[in-house]
């Protein structure tokens, strides 16, 4: 007897030790991450933007908005780099702005965000641009097998858009392989010459639906001209009008398909990027011409990411992160009007500069967090970088993390979540040509000595804040950056120098 309840004590233990387990692996919250494409601080109407954008809107209304929020970079890929890897990505040379056909960026083996979820017991999932190459050796077979790509770094799903809209392939990828691609029409890519019959835009200007402005000349593919060449995989082309509804039909597939589990989305869109082609139900839907459209169409996306989260009954449970990789473009290439349509709508807020640039809306973007379990509605001006939102997941989820790799990502739960007005005592920006920016948490912003050109020199009219003196500005209160105190304020500058160098020449623990 003594024995037969011995036995019953050890079982009912048992299951008193799994139990709570189990219920903390339920209560875990699901993390949908929006990265939207070249969205400006001001772009959004809560941000004191002029296009509605209600459902984006509605997530600041309940949840938190940061001011103080920074890409890593003023340009696409770096910033994304930075995003998955907690490493800035001019660490290394070869990851700017990555053309269509590159190698994959983010090795196996390299500590990621969708790594830290995997072992976490999430699911991840990537659906929308990638832009960080894929494939090796001699580039991406797109006749075959896609490898590596995200689900050699931590995502259990992906649906891509390999590179940009303005670059060939113009396919999609799911997992490894080209959708709907017609083995018997295979694709063929260059980035270095012409190649097969296909039209390209500097030829045959009289096919184009959307007219290029600079660059953007070659292969046409659905009345517009792309970066690069390329000829086949007819049956496998995009529509641009589709890419927003395409891409939802995944996340919704994916958010069905892991209802049960806790997920990771990273759900990158595309639409403000070039070139900007709203689906039919959206074009004319403002008076900014198609970037205004696209916009309205951004919003509509997050809107259905959200209704599609309440119906499966999580949206409670699931913190939503809505931010842009970097600032706003006007003229990136084609012919849309957003520059003579863009009105009283300023997409940089009060900020100077824009996409590229070394001002400060070349990289501080919107940031909202939302979490209705969690998160009260409010307003933060902490320091924040996109590059530490690996070691803040991993602290939130008590899990070690390879530093050695993830060397630039700080744990700064708190201010994220809105419990602390703490955050960075320093980050670094990068613009193009490879020019490193500091800001502290004092607002000082330090931009050294670069004898670039003043204006983006490919058609954008965006200053670069390339100046051939260091700058030092107080953006706290010259948020245009039109007050140089580098001469004036002498010891900030030093500090702020010494810093920037400190960051450059930081080695991780192993090293």
């Amino acid at each position: 007897m003594k024995n037969l309840l011995l036995i019953i004590l050890i079982v009912l233990g048992s299951f008193s030790c799994n139990s709570p387990e189990k219920e903390s692996n339920q209560a875990l919250p699901n993390v949908v991450l929006i990265y939207t494409d070249d969205v400006g601080y001001g772009d959004i109407q809560v941000y004191g933007g002029l296009i509605q954008t209600p459902n984006i809107d509605a997530l600041a209304a309940e949840g938190l908005m940061f001011t103080n929020a920074y890409a890593t970079s003023a340009t696409c890929t770096p910033s994304r780099y930075s995003l998955l890897t907690g490493e800035y990505a001019w660490r290394t040379k070869g990851r700017g702005v990555a053309p269509g056909d590159a190698l994959a960026l983010i090795k196996p083996g390299v500590e990621t965000l969708p790594s830290v979820f995997q072992r976490a017991g999430y699911r991840s999932g990537v659906v929308g641009k990638w832009h960080l190459g894929l494939g090796e050796g001699e580039g991406p077979n797109w006749n075959g097998k896609i490898s590596p790509g995200p689900l050699e770094i931590g995502f259990d799903y992906a649906f891509l858009i390999p590179a940009t809209g303005d670059r060939v392939p113009t396919v999609f990828v799911e997992n490894h392989h080209v959708v709907n691609l017609d083995h018997n029409d295979p694709i063929q890519v260059s980035y270095a010459e012409k190649i097969g019959d296909w039209p390209t835009g500097s030829e045959n200007p009289e096919l184009l639906t959307t007219m290029y402005s600079h660059g953007h000349d070659q292969t046409i593919v659905n009345g517009v001209s792309r970066i690069g060449y390329m000829t086949g995989g007819e049956s496998a082309l995009w529509r641009d009008e589709d890419i927003a509804d395409e891409m939802l039909i995944r996340a919704h597939a994916f958010l069905e398909r892991n209802k049960s589990n806790p997920f990771f989305l990273y759900f990158s869109t595309h639409d403000i990027h070039v070139p900007r082609i709203a689906h039919e139900r959206f074009q004319g839907a403002t008076e900014f011409g198609p970037r205004g459209d696209v916009l309205v169409q951004l919003d509509w996306s997050v809107g259905e990411l959200v209704s599609k989260l309440k119906e499966l009954n999580l949206y409670e449970n699931t913190i939503i992160i809505f931010t842009s990789d970097n600032g706003p473009v006007l003229d990136d290439g084609y012919v849309d009007w957003a520059k003579e349509k863009i009105g009283n709508h300023r997409p940089s807020g009060k900020l100077r500069g824009g996409k590229y640039s070394a001002f400060e809306a070349g990289t501080k973007i919107p940031m909202i967090v939302h979490w209705p379990e969690k998160i009260s509605n409010g307003v933060s001006d902490a320091l924040i970088s996109q590059v530490d939102l690996l070691a803040s997941f991993a602290g939130f989820l008590n899990l070690d993390f390879n530093k050695e790799q993830a060397i630039d990502s700080e744990n700064h739960w708190d201010a994220i979540m809105g419990d602390s007005s703490l955050g960075r005592d320093i980050l670094v920006q990068e613009a193009i040509q490879g020019v490193l920016t500091l800001i502290n948490k004092e607002g000082y912003k330090f931009i050294p000595a670069h004898n670039g050109p003043a204006i983006v020199p490919w058609g954008t009219e965006i200053e670069t804040g390339f100046y051939p003196e260091d700058q030092l500005f107080w953006t706290e209160k010259d948020p245009g950056e039109t007050r140089n105190l580098a001469q004036s304020e002498m010891e900030i500058l030093k500090k702020m120098q010494k810093k920037l160098e400190d960051v450059v020449n930081k080695k991780s623990d192993k090293e």
